[in-house]
């Protein structure tokens, strides 16, 4: 059985007002939630166990996506509370909606053409993470990638900066050892990479990150 885990529960403050009356997971390009998106890709990946992890208006997720049957997926919803955990720390409290395998790990809100089903469902080291050419927003990247392996502060010759595409191949391992409470994943890529355990790939299709109003607008206007 393949596992997923959907990033959902931000407060998209930079989305706002939309985002005061819907999620931004919730908000529709080309008549599909964004999320509903991400359900459709994942389902024809394979994948047919999705942990959402949820927030802000969490009450309207299963409102709108219910269990997962019409996907033929089956979904669970992983509640933070009124303040969201971040990414570590979602991860860590959705963990046990996913079991022992390594599972993908998709950001809501994001758009993007990466075919889940070619990803490393074994993974080399705790997590393989997908890389995107730098986009206006964040011109300095997030991580080097060169043969396959990721490299923070001590770049090697050649490796080109990327940016984190928001979508990962994970070990349960990554986050199981630290306390439960809100904390980011960064440090654990920081980690990873100091013990050489942290692969990943470039992307160069379409993706396009959904952050603001305009971006949301742009991608309406841009996605097929």
């Amino acid at each position: 059985m393949r596992h997923a885990l959907i990033l959902a529960a931000g407060r998209g403050e930079r989305m706002r007002p939309l985002t005061d009356t819907t999620p931004k997971p919730l908000l529709e390009v080309h008549g599909k939630p964004l999320i509903v998106h991400h359900i459709e890709k994942l389902a024809a990946a394979g994948v047919n166990y999705i942990a959402i992890n949820t927030s802000h208006l969490a009450d309207q997720f299963p409102e709108a996506l219910g269990d997962g049957s019409r996907w033929g997926v089956r979904i669970r919803y992983s509640y933070e509370g009124p303040t969201p955990l971040e990414t570590g720390g979602g991860m860590l409290k959705a963990l046990p909606l996913l079991g022992s395998e390594p599972f993908i790990v998709v950001s809501a809100d994001i758009w993007s053409d990466i075919d889940y089903a070619a990803l490393p469902w074994e993974p080399e080291g705790v997590a393989h993470l997908v890389m995107v050419p730098n986009p206006d927003f964040h011109p300095k990247g997030d991580f080097a990638l060169l043969d396959g392996k990721l490299y923070d502060e001590e770049t090697p010759a050649g490796a080109e900066r990327l940016t984190f595409g928001n979508v990962g191949i994970y070990r349960p391992g990554i986050v199981a050892s630290e306390a439960p409470g809100t904390f980011k994943l960064a440090p654990m890529y920081r980690r990873a990479i100091a013990q050489g355990q942290l692969t990943g790939e470039k992307f160069n299709g379409f993706w396009r990150n959904v952050g603001s109003p305009a971006q949301l607008d742009e991608l309406r206007a841009q996605a097929t």
